[in-house]
């Protein structure tokens, strides 16, 4: 017999994702794009690569981990990298933390899910640093390809965007995947090609 009742509740919980909206424009929309569309896109970005570029990853974990990377956010919200709220910024953490809690509390009978959730937290295998480098590169290609509408609207970001901004904050944790800041290196080195038509300053 199913529990249709637990069922509708991680339903409930997906719908919830769906609803978290990021701090970026969906690429020629005047929308933003949602948390459910972030992670599907990582997801089919990283088998591409692993697939088109013959990296040595577990396969299956590292499009898992694509998947459940931002589901604690149905309850902790999305954190923007620039965002001039200090204190939300630095609370980021610890919110995660408490809200990976309440997921546990909500589905413990799927064990699988929890677990590899705390193990995306904490960043303990090459397949999860991967995933964590590439979903910060996938937000800057949007960008690209969208012309950095983004980041030209100062009334949304709150901030203006400088190549010099952009690499404090990305670098080091890109860095933590040896593929992808190779790949990281060779867009940087495009988007210093273009500076002065994608950056305000």
């Amino acid at each position: 017999m199913f529990d249709f009742q637990k069922i509708f509740a991680y339903i409930r919980f997906l719908d919830e994702f769906r609803k978290i909206k990021r701090v970026m424009y969906n690429t020629g929309e005047d929308r933003l794009e949602n948390d459910t569309e972030h992670s599907y896109q990582l997801t089919m970005v990283a088998w591409y690569i692993m697939e088109v570029y013959k990296l040595n990853y577990n396969k299956d974990l590292v499009l898992q981990y694509c998947l459940v990377h931002d589901l604690v956010e149905v309850y902790a919200g999305d954190t923007y990298i620039y965002s001039q709220d200090k204190e939300h910024f630095e609370l980021k953490s610890q919110r995660e933390m408490d809200a990976l809690l309440q997921i546990q509390k909500e589905f413990p009978e799927f064990p699988d899910l929890l677990r590899l959730m705390e193990r995306y937290e904490h960043k303990s295998d090459k397949e999860s640093l991967f995933v964590y480098a590439l979903d910060k590169i996938i937000p800057v290609m949007n960008m690209y390809l969208d012309n950095w509408r983004t980041w030209k609207d100062v009334d949304l970001t709150k901030i203006v965007i400088t190549i010099e901004k952009l690499r404090e904050v990305k670098d080091e944790k890109i860095r933590q995947s040896p593929e992808l800041y190779g790949m990281w290196m060779e867009f940087v080195a495009i988007l210093e090609s273009r500076r002065s038509e994608l950056f305000l300053e």
